[in-house]
């Protein structure tokens, strides 16, 4: 599952669909009964102009036909309640991205975008559902040297209740930036049969971000780090990754599984990862999976595995390990008080 296949998806643009003019066949095909607020784009249409045709706070569903669709899109707090859906055979077949990067220049401020304004997509609003899709962030290192600030980030979340299914996330550093809209404020999203890729951080921030049956794939960089969770004290539940395989194309023991990240700082962002039934690849660090943050130590964030297996798998002083697995589930840690439950298929 290599970036250059699933952006080699392609198509001719058509015209927007109007809600209940034409689209209901394809919103049948992607399980969305009667064909009702649905907006069907095609290669050529911009998917930002979509989401921001849909009225606040309407539930809808986008519909997207195979293709790439370039450019970044800002699903606000004010579009709950939107369900984006890819209409390929596979997730690779529909593709979002973008290529801005935290040092790429911005043009409207005379700064750079930083790590939140390069997401190729940014998703404020909650309730939304993403399905059999790609987001992707293709920023090129190599081809702009005059650049620093590498980090590129393919979706960045606020909201609270998201679901994503059968979803990849592309980049190379900071893929995915699972965040909340304040330190103190617990958004909460689940990952269902998704891909996520990347080389360093690549699963990070302060969210409650449930991942359940995915794969996690280590491009081949040397001392990369999967996740830099920096969940905040008062929140019980980080990351959790369940039942998951973690790959990569790199030497054995070359990846690290987290590291803490204390944004700006904060002594209050005590991440949490936890990872548990999941297979292991080799090149994962046997002897020191967790690795301290600048002067943060990892072995004062909420670290644990429990029965992991597989060639990067080990039990020794370097890898806390759960006394039970009770409380370490997906719906427990994504309940809240509204008792969401978003693990049915």
């Amino acid at each position: 599952m290599r970036r250059r296949t699933f952006l080699a998806a392609t198509g001719a643009g058509t015209l927007l669909a109007a809600a209940g003019a034409g689209p209901a066949s394809a919103a049948s095909a992607a399980g969305i009964p009667g064909g009702r607020n649905v907006l069907v784009v095609a290669p050529g249409d911009s998917v930002q102009a979509a989401v921001d045709s849909v009225p606040a706070g309407v539930a809808f569903s986008i519909l997207l036909r195979p293709g790439t669709y370039r450019g970044q899109v800002v699903i606000p707090a004010d579009r709950p309640f939107l369900t984006l859906v890819g209409l390929g055979r596979r997730a690779s077949d529909v593709v979002i991205v973008d290529d801005r990067a935290n040092g790429t220049p911005n043009p409207a401020t005379g700064g750079t975008w930083g790590t939140s304004g390069s997401a190729s997509v940014t998703i404020s609003a909650n309730d939304v559902t993403a399905r059999n899709l790609t987001f992707a962030n293709d920023f090129d290192e190599a081809a702009h040297p005059e650049i620093s600030g590498h980090q590129a980030v393919a979706v960045l979340t606020r909201g609270d209740r998201l679901r994503f299914e059968n979803v990849a996330f592309l980049a190379n550093q900071d893929t995915l930036y699972v965040n909340s809209p304040a330190a103190t404020t617990i958004s909460r999203a689940y990952f269902r049969d998704c891909y996520v890729e990347g080389d360093v951080d690549f699963i990070f921030g302060r969210g409650t971000a449930v991942f359940d049956r995915c794969r996690v794939h280590s491009l081949n960089r040397h001392l990369g780090y999967v996740t830099a969770a920096s969940t905040d004290i008062g929140n019980p539940h980080g990351q959790l990754f369940t039942r998951c395989r973690f790959t990569g194309d790199g030497p054995a023991g070359t990846v690290h599984l987290g590291r803490p990240w204390h944004p700006s700082n904060d002594p209050n962002a005590i991440g949490q990862t936890i990872i548990r039934n999941s297979c292991l690849g080799a090149h994962i660090r046997v002897d020191a999976p967790w690795s301290d943050f600048g002067t943060w130590p990892w072995t004062q964030a909420r670290y644990g595995e429990w029965r992991n297996y597989g060639p990067g798998a080990a039990i020794n002083a370097n890898r806390p390990q759960l006394t039970s697995p009770d409380g370490y589930d997906p719906r427990t840690f994504l309940a809240g008080a509204d008792a969401w439950n978003p693990c049915t298929p």
